[in-house]
């Protein structure tokens, strides 16, 4: 197996400065790609796959279950479920049978896919097997025939959220866990199924790229692939945009050792390094003939090896995500009594679009925030005073933004509060929100650096200050933050593509400084109500890239790998 790396010019999707493909070497695993990157992304979706997600395997263990056997102590086993969200539940795996042990420690391993967007409910069950059946393979064994020991449930991110990765449950009875008998507890324990945390940091540069532009020169991108053994290529990366330029020198790029799977596959790379010689591309002949030599080449600039650190270990450690929501109070929203309003708020309980977004991606992000106190903002409405602001509190609570509610509750009612209170005016402004944000996690840096902070932005309207916007953005850039973005109703959301960035154009400032990240993410909401997308899979997967993104562009370790480092 080996790398291919191919460049392109993003106008037109034309091959512009065509193939370097290195030496292949020994076969390997050819499904296992991991990375939040678009190219992965674009190859998996263009397949209808789904989206890249972490494997876990729970351990589980029990204490002080009930003894239901006479001549001895019971013989445990574990089941354990995925709850859908119609109520079903969906087994996920089984234990093994403990014989004659009220204090099991399970050996058998529970593989679960983690997709940090999603909330993933999880229902556990405990079992006396009875001794007729202990010549049976556990997976055909009949649930109904055993004697039911105790049940627990939680989310996953519950159990990666803890500093060790352990959850201990109180088992209870079917009816639920307000029956005061003591059934014993389950410990559950989650590790990553990752080979190795073994990366290597490495930056290309180009030289003497062809022009493929007519009044300008070309825009080129670096696109790595890596050959599998029928040698076809799975793409594992792309760089960012240079405009206008045939002597690209790119930002270093971090590849894990699952994308590239063998040192074997980045070994040619090395060698350019160590060498500092380059290889040259090749333009793929599109019919029999040979491939085009041509003089660009490719060197490497940067080669190191190191220890990559995912977004659960940092997480599990202590690492926290801070949510903040601002909402849009300006006008074209019409008028919060009208049922046509995009703020009507429904007798019936059915939520409209700005609480809809406010629920889903509060109830995923709320598992990562430990005092679960979240700032809600609004901005283009005119507040208790009389006058027009661009970011005020929606509880009404003067000053103090970093203050926040109680809960996704807290915000559903600061939100419901403010239409009372909170004239609907305008214009549009981000700046300012965005701003505030900023400040606070700037401010944060100064005694906690294992917080990242997280601003949902609702908003129905076209930007006025899309200039600012983007200096905004591109200061935050700087941060640990990023920004989501949900368009409600059916303006023109244009404007919020571009903020997005997700066409590899770093945003730029007024000043022409370009964002050092990516740290935004929208959708329209019309698309998830159409059924297209889910607001919350939409939204939150890039999240844990980013903020991967901004650690290890800092060199920020998790907190137990701090502490053992300055102990050591």
């Amino acid at each position: 197996m080996g790398l291919c790396l191919s460049g392109s010019d993003v106008r037109g999707g034309k091959q512009a400065v065509g193939g370097a493909q290195l030496r292949p070497t020994t076969a390997a695993d050819q499904n296992n790609v991991s990375g939040q990157n678009d190219a992965v992304d674009f190859f998996f979706k263009s397949r209808g796959l789904q989206a890249l997600f972490t494997q876990i395997e729970l351990s589980l263990s029990a204490s002080k279950l009930r003894d239901l056997d006479i001549a001895s102590k019971s013989d445990p086993m574990a089941v354990v479920y995925a709850k859908k969200r119609d109520g079903r539940l969906e087994e996920i795996g089984r234990t093994e049978v403990i014989m004659n042990n009220l204090n099991p420690a399970w050996i058998g391993k529970i593989s679960i896919a983690f997709q940090f967007e999603i909330v993933q409910p999880l229902v556990f069950r405990v079992y006396d097997v009875d001794t007729k059946y202990h010549n049976i393979p556990v997976k055909m064994l009949k649930l109904e025939d055993q004697d039911f020991l105790g049940e627990a449930s939680c989310v996953l991110s519950e159990i990666v959220t803890k500093q060790n990765r352990t959850l201990t449950l109180k088992l209870h009875n079917n009816y639920g866990p307000r029956v005061s008998r003591n059934f014993g507890t389950l410990s559950v324990h989650a590790e990553e199924t990752v080979a190795s945390k073994s990366a290597v940091e490495i930056a290309f540069r180009c030289s003497h790229l062809q022009n493929v532009d007519l009044f300008s020169k070309s825009d080129p991108f670096l696109r790595i692939s890596r050959i599998v053994e029928s040698g076809n290529s799975v793409p594992i990366y792309k760089t960012e945009v240079i405009n206008n330029n045939l002597h690209p020198i790119w930002r270093p790029i971090t590849l894990s050792m699952q994308q590239f799977v063998s040192k074997k596959s980045v070994g040619d790379l090395e060698k350019l390094y160590q060498g500092r010689t380059g290889a040259t591309f090749m333009l793929p002949s599109t019919q029999c003939g040979h491939d085009k030599v041509l003089k660009s080449q490719l060197f490497v600039e940067k080669f190191v090896e190191k220890e990559q650190y995912s977004f659960l270990d940092y997480i599990s450690s202590g690492f926290e995500l801070n949510f903040m929501v601002a909402v849009d109070f300006t006008a074209s929203n019409g008028n919060p009594r009208n049922p046509n309003s995009l703020h009507y708020i429904d007798p019936s309980g059915r939520l409209n679009s700005y609480q809809q977004a406010i629920m889903e991606i509060g109830e995923v992000i709320q598992f990562y925030d430990s005092d679960r106190r979240f700032p809600a903002w609004g901005f283009g409405g005119k507040t208790f005073d009389g006058t027009v602001s661009h970011c005020f509190n929606l509880n009404g609570r003067a000053g103090g933004f970093e203050v926040g509610v109680d809960g996704v509750e807290g915000i559903m009612a600061a939100y419901a509060s403010a239409l009372n209170n909170v004239s609907l005016a305008g214009p549009t402004l981000f700046g300012q929100v965005i701003n505030t944000a900023a400040r606070i996690a700037g401010q944060s840096l100064s005694f906690d650096r294992s917080k990242y902070f997280v601003l949902l932005i609702i908003t129905d309207g076209v930007l006025t200050d899309l200039q600012e916007t983007k200096d905004a953005l591109v200061r935050a850039s700087d941060l640990p933050l990023s920004i989501l973005i949900v368009g409600v109703g059916g303006a023109d959301f244009t404007q919020m593509e571009i903020l997005d960035a997700d066409n590899g154009r770093r945003l730029e400032s007024s000043t022409d400084r370009v964002a050092t990240r990516d740290i935004v993410q929208f959708v329209p909401m019309r698309e998830v109500h159409s059924g297209q997308i889910s607001v919350v899979q939409a939204l939150l997967e890039e999240l844990p890239g980013q903020f991967l993104t901004y650690m290890r562009c800092r060199d920020i370790k998790p907190l137990n790998v701090q502490m053992a480092q300055t102990c050591a």
